[in-house]
């Protein structure tokens, strides 16, 4: 009897255990780390502070080189 309770959780329940153990791990994985939040909220704050000084550089372009535009 307690041969087959042995098999019967080897052939049925290690799987399991193996299978439910990988799927956790795969959504972990799927979601970011705290540093990689942090690395894409630097990284969104340096294009917003570039998209800014190359507005205002336009505007400047814009009231001094008015023909500017057309040159590029």
């Amino acid at each position: 009897m307690g041969e087959v309770i042995g098999i019967i959780s080897v052939a049925f329940i290690a799987p399991l255990v193996i299978v439910l153990h990988y799927v956790t791990k795969w959504r972990e994985s799927k979601s970011l780390s705290t540093e990689d939040e942090k690395m894409l909220q630097d990284l969104w704050d340096n294009a917003q502070r570039m998209e800014s000084r190359i507005n205002t550089l336009e505007t400047i372009l814009d009231d001094q080189v008015p023909e500017w535009r057309k040159k590029v």
